[in-house]
């Protein structure tokens, strides 16, 4: 049976794994602790899901509570994927901000994943990559 909590004080190791596991660790700084552990103590609305003591996935967000949230990260373990932990991970996000616009940018891989769950992709993102700066 899989729970789910709320809160950011994780084991910095555990969540690594996770990332890595899912695959989002491919796009993510895994390699640089201080950079994964600042990630994870300024999200202020990080969900986690466990099977038993194990940590089987992490949606990480950065919210103002009642107008936006950007849910930076959704990850679930490889061997726990299509089991609905990511949906319901998403859905967790949703109740802690009702009044918030959920926003996300998705990993290649799970491009096709948002719309089966009901998200409506957004045709006007802008980003700045590290490094990048406006002209």
């Amino acid at each position: 049976m899989i729970t789910y909590r709320t809160g950011n004080d994780l084991d910095l190791d555990e969540m690594i794994e996770v990332y890595i596991d899912s695959t989002l660790g491919e796009r993510r700084p895994v390699d640089d602790r201080d950079r994964m552990r600042a990630m994870l103590e300024q999200a202020n609305l990080v969900i986690t899901a466990w099977d038993g003591e194990t940590m089987v996935g992490i949606s990480r967000s950065v919210t103002d509570w009642v107008f936006c949230t950007y849910l930076s990260d959704l990850a679930v373990r490889a061997e726990y994927q299509g089991q609905g932990i990511g949906k319901q991970l998403i859905q967790l996000t949703r109740e802690a901000t009702p009044q918030a616009l959920v926003t996300l940018l998705s990993a290649p891989k799970a491009v096709d994943y948002y719309p089966k769950i009901g998200m409506t992709r957004h045709p006007s993102a802008w980003v700045l990559w590290p490094g990048e700066k406006p002209v």
